[in-house]
């Protein structure tokens, strides 16, 4: 399909389905007006509510053309109104949603939890903190699936349970790292039909200690045969750089201390990496928890490939989207136009023909209004009939 052959309206249609948070009489601007021209300058090197009131200025015979533009277009600080009152949860459902249909589901496949910090979002003047966000990450599809920002007094332990309540996860693996190792999550985990692969660290001292001791006594000699699996890696990097990774899995988790606590547990994993830099060698332990009853090369695949979600989504939108610059404090502003910046991510990562990075794509967006479309046919859902 050509570019100009792309309805648009079908595109934006995902908006109708976000709650509006302005009573009736207000309401000069279309809320799918005003989401829309947020996203497209975003995608087009946009950052804040003037942005995105200029991108629309300067485009508006082309939006004119599938938008309602009577009352023209919206002010900066109808901008910044309106997306500072919107339900970020309601929001994120829109986006969690049209993931999943673009990404063909997420059965068998693993989604990394990680958290972030916009790190200019705090406002001293009201003594806010600044905002810190938990992110699911699909690593098959390089697509980040939904988010959810912890409370101002609380952490990563409270919101991840509540990440993956809005999730649906079911068939999924999902890897966290050693704040995430926690009983209740491993709970909520497993009562939503997925597994678990979750890092050990002091956190969780008396398990972890168990896992290392029982590591080092089976590898000495007690481990009968069958009891552990293992599995090698070498690669090469820049200037003579080479790691070593070896994984070891058993499934004797009665290794485990209180092992019966944690539900679902089949799995406890080693993972050592050996660095070689030049004459310099360094060797890093790390063990983990899971439910899964596989081998130690696809459990070893699936730690290693937990890490993604660190370049492809935390890198992407400090470098090419300079989140960390952000200031936008007010409501729930910087939690909506961070899911904004996710759309945008999601959509410049499907659209294959143009083979530069998020940023060169975001740029040609700017300039090319067809190409502005062909990024959101690439987003377009896989059920859809074009």
């Amino acid at each position: 399909m050509k570019p100009e052959e792309i309805d648009p309206l079908q595109i934006f249609a995902i908006f109708e389905n976000v709650p509006e948070p302005r009573v009736e009489r207000t309401r000069k601007h279309p809320l799918i007006n005003i989401l829309t021209i947020s996203l497209l300058a975003i995608i087009c090197v946009g950052e804040g509510w003037q942005d995105m009131r200029d991108f629309g200025q300067a485009k508006k015979k082309w939006l004119g053309e599938f938008l309602d533009l009577k009352n023209g277009i919206p002010s900066a600080d109808t901008f910044s109104r309106v997306l500072s009152a919107l339900d970020p949860k309601a929001f994120n459902a829109v986006l969690t949603e049209w993931v999943q249909n673009i990404s063909g589901g997420i059965n068998d496949k693993v989604v990394a939890i990680d958290g972030k910090t916009v790190r200019h979002s705090f406002d001293r003047a009201t003594n806010r903190k600044s905002l810190h966000l938990v992110s699911a990450w699909i690593v098959e599809n390089n697509l980040c699936l939904g988010q959810i920002a912890t409370e101002e007094k609380s952490n990563e332990i409270t919101a991840i349970p509540k990440l993956l309540e809005l999730l649906d996860i079911r068939g999924a693996t999902i890897t966290l790292d050693a704040m995430g190792c926690q009983r209740a999550i491993a709970d909520k985990v497993i009562e939503q039909d997925c597994d678990y692969i979750m890092g050990l660290k002091g956190n969780q001292g008396s398990v972890r200690g168990s896992v290392e001791t029982n590591f080092f006594l089976g590898l000495k000699g007690q481990f009968e045969e069958g009891q552990c699996t293992f599995h090698e890696t070498t690669s090469a990097g820049a200037h003579g750089r080479k790691e070593v990774r070896r994984v070891w899995v058993t499934h004797e988790v009665n290794r485990c201390y209180e092992y019966e606590r944690w539900r679902g547990l089949k799995s406890l994993i080693m993972v050592e990496r050996e660095r070689i830099v030049g004459e310099k060698t360094s060797l890093e332990k790390h063990y983990y928890l899971s439910s899964h009853d596989k081998d130690a090369e696809a459990l070893g695949t699936m730690i290693r490939d937990h890490w993604s979600i660190e370049n492809g989504l935390h890198w992407c939108l400090d470098v090419a989207f300079r989140e960390d610059e952000s200031r936008i404090r007010k409501g729930n502003g910087a939690e909506n136009v961070a899911l904004l910046r996710k759309f945008a991510m999601n959509l410049a990562k499907s659209e294959k023909t143009n083979k530069r990075g998020i940023q060169a794509k975001r740029k040609r967006a700017a300039w090319d209004d067809n190409y502005l479309l062909m990024l959101f046919r690439a987003g377009l859902p896989q059920k859809h009939p074009i």
